[in-house]
């Protein structure tokens, strides 16, 4: 195995030998290599990094020289892991010390958390002890590895910090302390590290030490930067004054936030990419200077492959953001599908507008996957957007130009001859272990890309079956299917021809059972998996064949694996469907299947789970009920009804509304229990979006079908009406009426000896309880409905009571701010282990109004501000949620902080991450615990 370290100067190993690199320009040449990760890296960019502004007069031959040189250093057993690829190279099959380091201290992490800090601080010592130098020292000052050794450095530094966490959590203060006092030192504006300097101090009895390091750091921060000192060391002064206990326990310190690895937005096949250097050097010098740039080239040239390959390297403070956009057939549903890809949960306005309005103040790369189909609607959402979101740029992918004024256009060719050659080389390669091309095969291998018109689709589907058919076998069988394409203009319409004539020959090549199974897969929209699959016939080994041979494919990182149809063989599999009706009704009886099992779990202890199921499935519910509104609209009818709390918590209340209404109206004579079901849902989602007339009628037609309920089911309903209605009389100002019926429907859950509902009553009567003024009374039913909905493992219903808990004891009457913090950390862990980031900022924006109260209006200030911020990103309004709140907050800031004091506050707010603003919350909750 050869071992590769660039934490230094870079050495390569093969066993226990290191190698002999040669001069300074192999080991630059060898180090961008390593850098690529096992990518290629073409002859541009390699001769930059080896030479920089100074390259010979022929770099290629100087290349090929030292790679000539490198692969005798690595000698028979290791010479094939340097690899040609088109004009350049790439490095496979070794391990770095890059991968190790990562790997310790993400090691090192899991062991603090487990609560084992000596063994957390061996792991610590074993990834620091990797580091000889500079990340990739020997390519000192290229910009191709800047972003990684910034990257690395940062994570190098939080090493050394949780390494001394872990130290301080074995209970050696002392020994932390002689290591911490020249670390503050040498990085002196990192928080952490004073935090957890002025803690040793403490716990070594040296108390008046660790107050000096505390004003030391805010002298510095407030000379140096003129800002305060974060919330952590905020939160720690004031346990260091308050003399809190808790310092002296040996446990660890509070996690820093961790500003390493995010998760790319954008995420890259497995696969290698060939070629397209000049359109990726076109991109990357085009792209930060231009709103709306179009890649537009014939299906199967490899749009969306040079799409994201630009964007899953490329530095981004906010995205980038993928839509796919083949699936969306309709252009109602355009805003929901970009929304969606853009983190937005629900526009606060409908439409294009509301979409705007959350995307106006957020900096990143938009990238709309396959416009083909929608070119007039997605234009015209185009110019909304860029109009009214200044810092956001919009990468598009088509077939044809988006005609929008200002677009610049790049046109994706098939590929050329050398690099069509290499991408079936390197394909090849990767079902045939071993391979290498002799001269005949690259004879055959240019006629393969020659017939195929460097379409990298049809040269992928070619090379897929180059495992169980010769070189000149393949050609043979490309001869007898394109006879008569003969050689073209490249830009005329043929390449789209060869496309198809491409996919029509491998899918005729497949084996007859797996033949028919491919095509009846297409109405799966967005991919599926394999227990989706079953429904039209397969399994897991149909399935694998069908990914061997290229027609499908399997995203594996993700669970379970998703299995998708490239939008051209999807749509020729819907041409030759033998029996398209069934097929679509089998994908529709599968969605109603999927949402009849999962439902129920929307309100129990898997509700996070089934959101997130029902999430990655919104282009086959959308698909499965286009069918049924035509095919069967009250089966269409049940489903929109039982999606009741997927549509409002998932962010789709605009499109379950619109889905709704419209099988309503398909759909008069279904059952009587859906047709209520459904309009409560519609009542429900009304609400939510602020028409509370709408609501109210939608809720009295329900309730009109149900006056004689027959059923176990239609007694269930009732409950969950009367509660609905509770929640419409509170928002309407009359808490008599909403107590009424909110005792009514807990009186129906126990009758029926249906006790999982009641919590749901028991938090509309504490609210209404509030309300009128009854505030002993409210308090302790929503406690009760918080335990009880917990005992019953109803995870959101307990949060949503302890929030209102919350409000409770922040009633003018009688506040007490130190329980509604309690409460609210309590709910705010809740919502977040559900995933739901509206009543996550609904916490945090009563949150703000606690801290007013107790006597902290700078820090209410600052939270609201942040809540404000992050709502807007997210099309979110949180105080419209509670209007009596959000009124009597402001009052309380305009009367306790004078303009210039509040105006500061609502800067620092806006720049405020979500991570911090519960910790804001916390510490806030820490110091009013320390005042009791």
């Amino acid at each position: 195995m050869l071992s590769c370290r660039v934490l230094g100067p870079t050495e390569l190993g093969a066993g226990r030998v290191v190698l002999d690199l040669g001069g300074p320009l192999p080991r630059r040449l060898v180090t961008a290599l390593i850098a690529a990760g096992g990518r290629p890296v073409g002859g541009d960019a390699l001769t930059a990094a080896v030479w920089g502004d100074d390259p010979p007069a022929s770099p290629e031959v100087s290349l090929q020289a030292y790679v000539s040189r490198l692969r005798r250093a690595l000698g028979a057993e290791h010479r094939e892991a340097l690899q040609r690829v088109g004009d350049g190279y790439r490095l496979t099959g070794a391990e770095t010390d890059v991968a190790a380091f990562e790997a310790g201290v993400a090691r090192g992490r899991e062991l603090l958390d487990e609560q084992r800090p000596a063994e957390a601080v061996r792991a610590f010592d074993a990834a620091l002890r990797l580091w000889r130098g500079e990340a990739f020292a020997d390519l000192d000052g290229a910009v191709e590895v800047e972003a990684a050794r910034v990257r690395l450095g940062e994570l190098r530094l939080v090493a050394v910090e949780e390494r001394l966490a872990a130290r301080l959590a074995v209970g050696d203060a002392p020994g932390a302390v002689a290591e911490l006092t020249p670390a503050v030192r040498a990085e002196p504006y990192r928080e952490r590290r004073w935090e957890l300097l002025i803690l040793g101090l403490y716990r070594s009895a040296r108390q008046a030490e660790a107050l000096s390091a505390l004003r030391r750091v805010r002298a510095l921060l407030a000379d140096d930067l003129g800002v305060d000192p974060g919330p952590a060391l905020q939160s720690l002064e004031r346990r260091l004054l308050a003399q809190d206990p808790g310092l002296l326990l040996p446990a660890r310190p509070g996690p820093a936030p961790r500003p390493v690895i995010k998760a790319p937005a954008v995420t890259r096949p497995l696969s290698a990419f060939v070629g397209r250097e000049g359109e990726l050097a076109a991109l990357e010098a085009t792209m930060p200077a231009t709103r709306l740039l179009s890649l537009v080239g014939p299906g199967g040239a490899g749009k969306t492959r040079l799409a994201v390959e630009y964007a899953a390297t490329r530095p981004d403070g906010d995205g980038p953001w993928l839509a796919r956009l083949a699936d969306v057939t309709e252009p109602d549903v355009l805003v929901s599908t970009i929304a969606a890809a853009a983190g937005v949960h629900q526009p606060a306005e409908p439409g294009p507008a509301g979409l705007s309005s959350a995307l106006s103040g957020r900096s990143a790369l938009l990238i709309l996957d396959n416009c083909e189909h929608l070119v007039a609607a997605v234009a015209d959402l185009v110019v909304e957007l860029l109009a009214r979101c200044p810092q956001l740029r919009i990468l598009a992918t088509s077939r044809e130009p988006l005609g929008v004024d200002g677009e610049r256009l790049l046109p994706v060719a098939p590929l050329p001859s050398d690099d069509a050659v290499a991408l079936l080389v390197d394909r090849i390669g990767a079902v045939r272990p071993g391979w290498h091309p002799d001269a005949d095969d690259e004879t055959q291998l240019a006629r393969l890309a020659e017939v195929l018109d460097g379409i990298p689709l049809a040269l992928e589907l070619a090379a897929a079956r180059a495992r169980v058919l010769g070189l000149g076998e393949l050609v043979s069988l490309l001869g007898e299917r394109f006879p008569a394409l003969g050689r073209v203009p490249r830009g005329a319409l043929a390449p789209h021809a060869t496309l198809e004539a491409a996919v029509a020959w491998s899918v005729d090549l497949l084996p007859a059972a797996d033949r028919a199974l491919l095509l009846r897969l297409w109405p799966f929209a967005g991919g599926f998996t394999v227990e989706a699959a079953a429904a039209v016939g397969s399994d897991l080994e149909a399935l694998s064949s069908l990914v061997t041979r290229s027609v499908v494919s399997a995203d594996t990182t993700v669970t379970p694996t998703r299995y998708r149809l490239l939008g051209i063989i999807r749509a020729y599999c819907q041409e030759h469907d033998p029996e398209p009706a069934a097929s679509r009704a089998a994908q529709a009886a599968w969605v109603r299947a999927l949402v009849e099992r999962t439902a129920p779990e929307l309100r129990g202890e898997r509700s996070a789970h089934a959101i997130r199921v029902l999430n990655r499935e919104v282009p086959n519910l959308r698909a499965a009920l286009a069918h049924d509104l035509v095919a069967d609209p009250a089966a269409a009818l049940r489903t929109a009804g039982l999606l009741e709390w997927f549509w409002f918590r998932g962010g789709h209340v605009a499109e379950g509304l619109r889905l709704l209404t419209t099988a309503l109206a398909g759909a008069p004579d279904a059952p009587a229990l859906d047709r209520a079901l459904a309009l409560a849902t519609c009542g429900t989602l009304r609400f939510i979006g602020g028409d509370v007339d709408g609501a109210a009628e939608c809720l009295w037609q329900a309730k009109a079908l149900l006056a004689e309920p027959d059923s176990q089911d239609g007694w269930r309903l009732v409950s969950q009406l009367r509660y609905y209605e509770s929640l419409l009389w509170s928002a309407r100002g009359d808490y008599d009426t909403a107590a009424v019926r909110a005792r009514e429907s807990i009186a129906v859950s126990v009758r029926i000896g249906e006790r999982w509902a009641a919590p749901a009553g028991e938090m509309a009567l504490g609210g209404a309880l509030t309300g009128l003024g009854e505030l002993l009374e409210s308090r302790r039913v929503l406690q009760d409905a918080a335990a009880h909905a917990s005992e019953l493992r109803q995870n959101w219903i307990a949060a949503m009571s302890e929030l209102l808990l919350a409000r409770a004891w922040l009633a003018p009457a009688d506040p007490d701010p130190a329980a509604a913090l309690r409460e609210l950390g309590a709910a705010l862990g809740r919502f977040r282990e559900e995933d739901d980031v509206g009543n996550v900022l609904s916490c945090l924006h009563t949150g703000a109004y606690a801290l007013t109260l107790s006597g902290r209006p700078e820090l209410g200030a600052t939270l609201l501000a942040a809540v404000r911020h992050q709502g807007a990103r997210r099309g979110l309004r949180p105080e419209a949620t509670d209007p009596t709140t959000s009124a009597a907050l402001n009052n309380a800031l305009d009367q306790a902080l004078d303009p210039v004091t509040r105006a500061a506050a609502d800067a620092g707010g806006a720049t405020l991450e979500p991570a911090a603003m519960i910790a804001m919350l916390s510490a806030g909750q820490e110091q009013s615990h320390a005042r009791r």
